[in-house]
């Protein structure tokens, strides 16, 4: 089998974890990102060893743009030639009302959800395109059934960066369409995840599951399955593509 990279962002947990620990088994070599969460991290990528693929740990925070750099460095060093990204890293705030926001949870919101899933993306495609020399490749963007429902009274700010996610999949894919590269995002829907406890929002699952036509919340190993897809050659002909894993929400 040819070689591939991947580089998953936020992948000590969740669906970034859940993503890795796949795309292994599909016949990845992982860069497992993680912020601050080494030891998780480090267990992520002992599954992919286990799966009898590479992987390495990096540690960047997304919001910084000379780490992101770095970041990028220690993939090319550790594992070669990049081959797919998947920008995973994202945050929350606590639930909050639009007046009770301020310009540090906004400026932390864009900087995160936003700006770093751009930049990863500029490090990538100067690696990937194939007007720089490189193989082509794949990128797939997590962005949020909330870009679509706007989470009134809960997190607007969150659903305006994922909806700026959805925007700059469709354009950066034709964009770089020519260049070897296809890009697309998955949309997941309320996933049991541990993302919602930094809500302060205890109750926010068992309140959700009501609202999902399938009455049961969606899991990060079924998100997952759809970002490996995405990444994978069955989806040679697919690019700028929002996905939903939502539930039928």
């Amino acid at each position: 089998m040819a070689e591939r990279n991947l580089l998953v962002t936020g992948a000590s947990r969740g669906i970034g974890a859940a993503v890795a620990v796949r795309a292994a088994e599909a016949g990845w070599d992982v860069a497992v990102h993680c912020r601050h969460e080494r030891d998780s991290a480090e267990r992520v990528a002992a599954a992919v060893r286990a799966l009898g693929r590479r992987a390495i740990v990096v540690q960047a925070d997304v919001a910084d743009e000379s780490q992101i750099v770095a970041m990028f460095a220690a993939v090319d060093a550790g594992l070669g030639r990049l081959h797919g990204l998947v920008n995973n890293a994202g945050v929350v705030d606590v639930a909050a009302r639009v007046e009770e926001m301020t310009a540090e949870r906004l400026s932390r919101m864009w900087a995160i959800n936003l700006s770093g899933s751009v930049l990863c993306a500029r490090e990538a495609i100067r690696r990937m395109g194939r007007s720089h020399g490189g193989p082509g490749g794949a990128i797939v963007n997590l962005s949020s059934a909330a870009a679509r429902v706007g989470s009134p009274g809960l997190y607007l700010d969150y659903s305006m960066s994922k909806a700026a996610i959805d925007h700059f999949t469709t354009g950066l894919a034709r964009e770089v369409a020519a260049d070897g590269l296809r890009v697309n995002a998955v949309r997941p829907g309320i996933i049991d995840t541990d993302i919602h406890a930094t809500s302060g929002h205890a109750g926010r699952l068992a309140a959700a599951t009501p609202l999902i036509p399938m009455a049961r919340l969606g899991t990060a190993d079924e998100v997952a399955h759809a970002v490996v897809w995405l990444l994978s050659d069955a989806a040679a002909y697919v690019t700028g593509a929002l996905l939903d894993v939502s539930g039928g929400r």
